[in-house]
């Protein structure tokens, strides 16, 4: 299936059943709409040689599904995960608007420096991130497709399109969406 160019596709796992921050403390699977919204996207892009992902049952059933019917093989990497948003998990930011508005809105403002309450800070979160990426090193002309979450993806794509990490949650990401990085790189 292999072309010319090495290609990496970031797909995010589309709608799920889950309720307000949903990161690496929160395992929920996807809706019906999340599963058609993925399946649509692989149909329109599916030539992958191989395909890596997040344990986490939102991202590991398309997985299993994709590779399965493609015929590829299919690796999961706990380092692919979504932040842990420790305390917030789960609730949602109008509910933390109530009891810890300063928190949210210190974490909204500047990410890099305050992580979610008993959260995982953002330079950790790069720190793993960044480790799992550099190892999925593609082989030349080798077209890999990783099934992730909207931070790993908006990490991934702040490292290779020179974005400030402070800005990290400004970078759009939809649920179900395939964002191509040509050519691969390792990141410090």
């Amino acid at each position: 299936m292999s072309t010319d160019a090495t290609r990496i596709g970031l797909l995010r796992h589309g709608e799920t059943t889950g309720q307000g921050f949903c990161g690496r403390g929160s395992d929920v699977p996807l809706t019906e709409a999340g599963w058609h919204a993925m399946r649509e996207t692989l149909a329109r892009d599916a030539d992958w040689d191989r395909v890596v992902c997040s344990p986490l049952m939102r991202c590991l059933g398309p997985a299993e599904a994709f590779a399965g019917q493609a015929g590829v093989p299919l690796a999961v990497d706990e380092r692919l995960a979504e932040l842990d948003f420790g305390d917030w998990e789960g609730r949602t930011a109008a509910a933390l608007m109530e009891t810890q508005a300063n928190a949210l809105g210190r974490f909204w403002e500047d990410p890099l420096n305050h992580a979610p309450p008993n959260g995982e800070s953002l330079r950790a979160f790069r720190e793993r991130v960044v480790a799992g990426w550099n190892d999925l090193a593609p082989n030349e002309g080798e077209q890999v497709l990783m099934i992730a979450h909207g931070g790993v993806i908006r990490l991934i794509r702040a490292l290779h399109e020179g974005w400030p990490l402070e800005e990290l949650l400004s970078i759009d990401v939809p649920l179900a969406s395939l964002h191509i990085v040509e050519p691969w790189q390792a990141y410090r």
